[in-house]
């Protein structure tokens, strides 16, 4: 009987979680689509507010991580394995080099890698101190781009993504963001207030998807009307979106999913291949590289925490940086999630190191290649690439490669790349919303992935309708405030959680008392159950359950060893 009630809980709190996620997103979608010239308004506003009101939080939250993270990997805890102690790593270390590769070329970098240094070039990111168009501000535009795309970027989503592989992995849990809170809430906190962080995780992420997918709409269209004169309107739009969710709704229904990581594969190739084209001046790219990388490194600390309380003009602050750690900050579960899954056995030194470098270093290139190149034609060829670009952000990518042989070529890889990039992310995260809407499961049924996969591109499309970038940078921040201070909570939760790990292998101190975090509320509830509906039920399970539970845990380690 307490087993068929555990589940009837569990089950109605799971639907609840399915339903309410589900009605936000429709409701959003329905208000952008029928309203888009109101909805665009206020979204402007909403933006406005929370960059001008709550910046501040977003730059603090992000350099505490950065710091936790590089501590955390040197310090004795970075032993420690996302898997049993004797588990060996589930990829090769060049497997692994090459997934945490492919995740670090996207949408994002791909629309903004030209974009953002050629609009740092044109108007300077110190108004007053660097002069707009020049070759300080383009020295500038290179180190500040790097530093949007470098190890800030990526401590949030590996934070997200260890919190979740050391529950997952080590402690044999679930992978919902509630379940990794219960070292700071209680083992045994309240299921509305999972379900409230369940349903946070699931919005931040379908938002943070739809930013990247509507980024990508607008680009693909933009670049269609720049090099083949299609018409740049909301029909083209939506017929890009219904193609993409055709596609990849298909590999879900018929389990098509090796045809989509082909398709990443050849994704990488393409980026190379558009690489290779524009990389005429190979010295200045390397040159230009090395400089940025100084650049980025001496002024860190100065741009993580730049802010002007005096002035009160942190309106570049606002438009960029905040921007980009709230997108970031929304999209984390889903490539927190990835880079969680390909790095099961590895140690948690391995994985921040390996998280934190590489693929920022792939930006880095994306970057130096085309956006390098970018600032060089417009500061030494008076060119009007700048001003074209500052006009409509869309299209940089293509006017960089109009400057190139066979431009129509070459074009129309860069949209088969987005393209393809739009398909693989979108593909990925319906599988990993479905789960999280589903429980955790890691395999959902295909009837929830093709419900997530049209709600992630009806919204994509609506607010890509609705207000353009501004809708979409609204959707971000909105969804990236609250789940800021959730990251924030992770350091807290995974520092508890190492700290009562037996550490015999280690020769290492830890906290001995009778938590370690690898029960599951289910079997707390059905061993207690006078306690399910009225308090915690901590102390039960510390007489009846956990003593035994990690004095078996500690005999198999000892019999192992």
């Amino acid at each position: 009987m307490n087993d068929k009630n555990a589940y009837d809980r569990k089950k109605k709190h799971r639907n609840l979680v399915y339903m309410i996620s589900v009605a936000i997103i429709v409701i959003i979608t329905v208000i952008a689509g029928s309203f888009p010239t109101v909805f665009g308004t206020h979204a402007q506003q909403v933006y406005d507010y929370i960059a001008n009101h709550f910046g501040w939080l977003f730059l603090v939250i992000i350099f505490i991580l950065d710091i936790f993270l590089i501590a955390l990997a040197v310090s004795r805890y970075g032993r420690f394995k996302l898997g049993n102690d004797n588990e060996a790593p589930e990829f090769s270390m060049m497997s692994w080099i090459g997934m945490l590769f492919s995740a670090g070329l996207g949408v994002g970098i791909v629309f903004w890698g030209v974009a953002e240094p050629l609009t740092h070039y044109l108007h300077s990111p110190f108004p007053g101190k660097t002069p707009d168009e020049s070759a300080e501000s383009a020295r500038v535009a290179m180190g500040y781009t790097f530093f949007h795309w470098g190890i800030s970027q990526w401590s949030i989503f590996a934070i997200a993504g260890l919190t979740v592989a050391y529950f997952q992995f080590r402690k044999k849990r679930n992978g919902l963001i509630s379940t990794a809170m219960e070292p700071v809430f209680g083992e045994s906190y309240k299921r509305p207030y999972r379900n409230v962080i369940d349903i946070l995780a699931i919005i931040a992420t379908v938002m943070g998807i739809a930013t990247s997918i509507g980024l990508g709409i607008m680009q693909i269209s933009g670049g269609l009307h720049h090099v083949f004169n299609v018409p740049n309107n909301n029909i083209t739009k939506i017929s890009i979106t219904i193609l993409m969710v055709a596609i990849f709704l298909t590999s879900a229904v018929t389990g098509l999913n090796r045809g989509v990581k082909w398709l990443s594969n050849v994704n990488i190739g393409l980026g190379a291949i558009l690489l290779i084209f524009i990389f005429g001046d190979f010295k200045f790219i390397l040159e230009s590289y090395t400089l940025a990388v100084g650049d980025y490194l001496r002024h860190f600390v100065e741009y993580s925490l730049r802010i002007s309380p005096y002035t009160g003009d942190n309106g570049w602050i606002q438009q960029w940086t905040v921007f980009y750690w709230a997108w970031v900050i929304s999209w984390s579960p889903f490539i927190g999630g990835f880079v969680a899954r390909v790095s099961r056995g590895r140690t948690i030194r391995e994985f921040v190191i390996g998280v934190l470098i590489i693929p920022p270093l792939i930006s880095f290139t994306w970057i130096a290649g085309f956006g390098g190149t970018a600032v060089k034609i417009a500061l030494t060829s008076n060119d009007n690439i700048a001003n074209i670009v500052d006009k409509d952000y869309t299209v940089a990518l293509f006017e960089l490669l109009s400057k190139f042989p066979i431009a129509d070529i070459t074009s129309a890889l860069a949209i088969a790349l987005i393209f393809i990039f739009i398909i693989t992310s979108a593909d990925s995260t319906t599988h990993i919303v479905a789960g999280m809407a589903t429980g955790g499961i890691a395999n959902p049924k295909i009837k929830h992935k093709i419900v997530w996969g049209i709600l992630i591109g009806a919204i994509s499309v609506a607010m890509t309708i609705a207000g353009g970038l501004t809708s979409l940078q609204t959707a971000s921040v909105v969804t990236g405030l609250p789940f800021s201070l959730i990251l924030l909570l992770m350091i807290f939760s995974l520092m508890r959680a190492l700290r009562r790990e037996p550490t015999e292998h280690f020769k290492m101190t830890y906290i001995d008392d009778d938590k370690d975090y690898s029960i599951p509320l289910e079997e707390r509830e059905r061993k207690n159950p006078t306690h399910n509906d009225h308090h915690s039920v901590e102390q039960a399970n510390v007489k009846d359950d956990k003593p035994n539970h990690k004095n078996e845990s500690n005999h198999s380690k000892n019999k192992d060893d």
